[in-house]
């Protein structure tokens, strides 16, 4: 009995026959793209991408930040000028501020005086106290020509020769401190990015074996009809750039909305204790456009990133499958 006779006779279905485009199917995907698989990768993507851009962002905040340290604590030297009993404090002050204008390489000489020495000291023991009793040092701050070959040697022996009891101090330990935090902090910030690439070829490369093991059936039947691994590895790879493109786009763009607004917040606490800290620390929470423009590049690395690891792990599947 033949298959006719077994279901019956063949109906002509005429204008009731389901009329589809010529292209349709070379227009369906292999892989579908509104999977939940795909839509969960989108999510890790763009996750990902948003703590990736956080830590470039508080990178490049910090390390402008402390470029301006060094470059206003370098620009400045500081005397320090201690009482001593039997010297008069304004004598010696003003001797060794004429010292320090005496000096090539030095612009500007801004001895403090008596009640803005006290007020440095405000933060630490309180407001309304009586200073006059205690040892408080005269301070005098030198702003330095920039480019010029400063005689520190010089310097301190004019200083101390004028005032016996004064110091000067060019700031090196602290441009050293702030030179390490720097490099600490950008340190810090590649093992972060290092940390966030990795997570994101393993999720990657869980997700393309799922993908694969769910279209299985089709990607065997492409090998029956002849298509080449290449060809396959194309389809998918189109398939995980366009997902890592879309989570890059929104943890790119997050993150970005995100430094925005911190930058309105921070205008918005300017002047107060909390804010001036944040700012010392960090600046003003703005980014310049080379940062923005850095955080829309690693986004798009991130989808790179996407697609080449949904590539080795698929060639890898692939010769499972044969």
């Amino acid at each position: 009995m033949n298959r006719v006779e077994q279901h019956g006779p063949l109906v002509d279905l005429g204008n009731e026959r389901p009329q589809l485009p010529a292209r349709a199917r070379n227009l369906s995907p292999i892989v579908p793209r509104a999977s939940i698989a795909g839509r969960a990768l989108v999510a890790v993507v763009a996750i990902m991408t948003f703590l990736a851009s956080l830590t470039t962002g508080a990178v490049l905040l910090v390390s402008a930040s402390a470029a301006e340290w060094q470059s206003d604590v370098a620009s400045e030297i500081t005397v320090q000028v201690r009482p001593q009993t039997g010297r008069d404090l304004e004598r010696d002050t003003a001797a060794a501020a004429a010292a320090m204008r005496a000096q090539s390489g030095i612009l500007e000489v801004r001895p403090f005086t008596r009640d803005e020495s006290a007020k440095l000291l405000e933060p630490w023991l309180g407001s309304g106290l009586a200073l006059d009793d205690l040892p408080v040092p005269r301070l005098i701050v030198g702003r330095v020509q920039p480019g010029s070959a400063l005689d520190l040697a010089g310097l301190r022996k004019a200083v101390t020769q004028a005032a016996p009891t004064a110091t000067v101090d060019d700031h090196r330990a602290w441009i050293e401190r702030m030179r390490s935090m720097s490099g600490a902090t950008v340190f810090a910030g590649l093992g972060i990015l290092a940390l966030v690439i990795v997570a994101t070829i393993i999720s990657v490369s869980f997700a393309t074996r799922g993908a694969m093991a769910a279209n299985r059936p089709i990607v065997e039947v492409l090998h029956f009809v002849g298509a080449g691994d290449r060809y396959i590895a194309d389809r998918f790879f189109w398939h995980f750039l366009l997902l890592g493109l879309e989570g890059g786009l929104i943890g790119g763009g997050v993150a970005m909305l995100a430094f925005g607004f911190s930058e309105s917040i921070a205008t918005w606490f300017s002047g107060t204790p909390v804010g001036d800290q944040f700012a010392a620390l960090l600046g003003t929470f703005s980014l310049r456009p080379s940062g923005y423009l850095a955080l829309a590049v690693q986004a798009v690395l991130i989808a790179a990133i996407t697609a080449w690891a949904s590539r080795r792990t698929l060639f890898a599947t692939l010769d499972e499958i044969e």
